[in-house]
């Protein structure tokens, strides 16, 4: 091959660029503590660090290979449970949220004041975040954007996140105590082993039907949040062994 030919270079170029964008996309977690060297804030780990030293948050609970977060919208509170290998869950904490916008049902555009409703993950924790911390969520998920697609809906909103004080627009605040505890939790269990369920309400306490006027999917999403629930056998309420912020 013909290093020098323009074939070669433009294939280059391509390879480049590309690689250059799955890095940007999926390597966040590598370049970004640099960046934020670079700019003089503090990373995940300082903050993490800082947190265990000073306010010895979350020493007691940093032995879970797994977290779940539910969130329910109607009670208003969200649950974290801890999973050990081979174990079953165990609820560790539970926080209220500390404000709240929007109404029962998922979020399906830019502006609507929705928290979202489904499965997510977690794609990065924001140290430096304006409401003290953050989490930020996976909205819109490959559901959420199925269902837009099918509906024509291409503005579904972005930036949706777990973060301290209590004020918000589609995101869920829980105050700064709460957030600097769930914050430590999550990164010592690595964001990639967090997994979040947001409902509109707690259907362990039952199930009832919501008729959301604008989609016909309701039923397939509120489905595939119960068989979550039962994937982890959570269908149960448990009020007990719970720390309240």
């Amino acid at each position: 091959m013909n290093l020098k030919s323009p074939k070669f270079i433009v294939f280059l170029l391509l390879v480049t660029a590309v690689g250059g964008i799955a890095l940007f996309v999926f390597g966040r977690s590598l370049w970004f503590p640099f960046y934020l060297k670079i700019r003089g804030e503090r990373t995940v780990a300082e903050v993490v660090e800082r947190l265990e030293a000073e306010k010895d948050v979350g020493k007691e609970l940093a032995a879970w290979d797994r977290l779940l977060i539910l969130g329910f919208k109607e009670e208003r509170f969200l649950e974290v449970w801890g999973i050990k290998e081979n174990g079953t869950p165990q609820k560790i904490k539970e926080y209220p949220f500390k404000g709240y916008s929007g109404e029962l049902g998922p979020k399906l555009r830019e502006g609507d004041g929705q928290i979202p409703e489904g499965i997510y993950q977690i794609e990065y924790l924001n140290p430096n975040s304006r409401y003290h911390l953050s989490i930020k969520l996976n909205y819109p998920n490959e559901f959420d954007r199925e269902k837009g697609r099918l509906a024509g809906r291409d503005r579904l909103g972005f930036d949706i996140f777990i973060h301290g004080k209590t004020v918000t627009i589609g995101c869920i605040p829980i105050g700064d105590r709460a957030i600097e505890e769930l914050f430590v939790l999550v990164a010592n269990a690595g964001i990639e082993n967090v997994d979040v369920i947001l409902s509109p309400y707690d259907m362990r306490e039952g199930v009832r039907e919501i008729d959301i006027e604008e989609i016909d999917w309701e039923g397939e999403l509120y489905g595939e949040i119960r068989r979550t629930l039962s994937q982890y056998q959570l269908m149960e309420p448990d009020r007990k062994n719970s720390e309240v912020y």
